[in-house]
């Protein structure tokens, strides 16, 4: 079909504009910059509550693949920070706490979640589902995620969510409507994911246990770090 020479200037102009739109929604204000850079293995205690460190446990973890190359400008390892500890609660009971942090929501970020760090693993993953959890009387609950992984006799339930800004999200789709909500006004949100897993418990006793280390944990953060966490609450 030939193109008059009307059609071919109303299609120029409809590129111009795509093109002029597309730089212009183009999120360009890094959300790490206009934020203090926590040190999270100050602000996370070592001891709170009847919760004391065991410094011989070691949560799971992502590897980086082979010939990874760290992606982009935006992702400058001086900003990174993980923090994988094991606590006791005195009783016996061991909870796992899983802290990762990056500027932005980058292959590192996106490796941390249980769902595609545990399979990398060699664990089996299942029994996914989203609930609330009550870290304080008259806060809004905390939106997260809860699965069960299991490799070989090895039972490890799992309760994670992500914070995306000043917003918390409970799995991939939410994570990205919320970074579109940030790059309509140009902003690039840095990100954390907080991970707590037990073993040795039926996944009933687990969850219970974990809901009362975070409790414990939120607690123990100062007040003015506790966003970090847990974001802004709408």
């Amino acid at each position: 079909m030939k193109l008059n020479r009307t059609q071919i200037i109303v299609a120029s102009a409809a590129m111009i504009i795509a093109a002029i739109l597309a730089q212009v929604l183009t999120p360009r204000e890094l959300m790490a910059r206009t934020t203090a850079s926590l040190n999270l293995q100050k602000v996370i205690p070592q001891s709170f509550g009847t919760w004391t460190l065991v410094p011989s446990i070691s949560p799971v973890t992502p590897a980086e693949p082979e010939g990874y190359i760290q992606p982009d400008r935006y992702s400058p390892k001086i900003y990174s920070q993980e923090v994988a500890r094991g606590y006791s609660d005195g009783r016996g009971n061991i909870v796992m706490l899983m802290v990762a942090y990056g500027p932005v929501q980058n292959y590192r970020m996106k490796a941390h979640r249980p769902e595609i760090c545990y399979t990398a693993n060699g664990f089996r993953v299942s029994n996914k589902y989203k609930t609330q959890v009550s870290y304080r009387n008259g806060a809004k609950p905390i939106n997260v995620t809860r699965l069960t992984t299991q490799r070989e006799t090895r039972l490890e339930p799992v309760s994670y969510w992500m914070r995306v800004g000043n917003d918390i999200a409970t799995g991939p789709i939410e994570s990205q409507i919320i970074r579109l909500k940030y790059g309509l006004h140009g902003i690039i949100p840095d990100g954390a994911l907080i991970r707590v897993s037990t073993i040795g418990l039926s996944p009933d006793e687990s969850f219970k246990l974990q809901d009362k280390f975070i409790r414990d944990l939120l607690a123990a953060i100062p007040p003015d770090e506790l966003k970090f966490f847990i974001g802004v609450p709408g």
